[in-house]
């Protein structure tokens, strides 16, 4: 069985410039912040962000964003990261808002297989804007393309030496989705054990999707 344990300087050292990364979490809740505190100390810079939020300036992948260190971000929402408008409104930075089940659900589609989604939200505001719309049984969609990564760093409860994950409570939320959708899955986890001490109904995410893992 392969060795999937991984340093923070290891993990770190994958992310090169200009690449695109996802970081699971909700206002960082069930982010990798050890994770992203080294990544914000390695200096790496121009990432495209794809996440639900952009944390705080000072927590996770905000901080990422208020080094500078983002050139676009995708996200639903930028409300509680300041520095995000800050940026936005400069013209520093390039941020596409895509709302967040429709955000969910074109991470979902690369992790699938599939092509789009269709979607009625967003018609009528600037979410269409230079976007394929179809009619479909009399009813418009706006068809969302997936959405994937280089590299997805999530976080977790559990982990086995296997790569198998567990969530607890809402700290699920975006992470199953990005660890299918990244050609590199990072995760830290808050406890190790052993292959096969998590119970098989207690696996949220399956090894086969983890390549690396570093205990927080």
């Amino acid at each position: 069985m392969k060795n999937k344990l991984i340093s923070l300087t290891d993990a770190v050292s994958k992310v090169k410039d200009g690449m695109t990364i996802m970081v699971g979490g909700f206002l960082s809740n069930g982010s990798p912040n050890k994770l992203m505190n080294a990544l914000v100390e390695s200096g790496v810079k121009n990432l495209i962000l794809i996440s639900n939020d952009t944390s705080f300036p000072e927590i996770g992948q905000g901080k990422l964003v208020a080094n500078r260190q983002v050139k676009k971000v995708i996200t639903s929402h930028v409300g509680t990261n300041p520095v995000t408008g800050e940026l936005m409104n400069s013209g520093e930075l390039e941020v596409e808002f895509s709302p967040q089940g429709t955000l969910a659900e074109r991470i979902r589609a690369y992790g699938a297989g599939l092509g789009g989604i269709l979607t009625t939200t967003g018609l009528g505001t600037s979410v269409e804007n230079g976007k394929v719309k179809l009619t479909i049984n009399n009813i418009e969609y706006l068809l969302e393309t997936p959405l994937k990564a280089d590299i997805a760093f999530i976080g977790a409860s559990v982990a086995d030496k296997s790569g198998n994950l567990y969530y607890k409570g809402n700290s699920r939320n975006f992470n199953p989705l990005m660890a299918m959708a990244a050609d590199i899955v990072i995760v830290e986890t808050e406890e190790l054990v052993e292959t096969g001490e998590i119970k098989p109904e207690n696996v949220h995410t399956s090894g086969i999707f983890v390549d690396y893992i570093h205990l927080k």
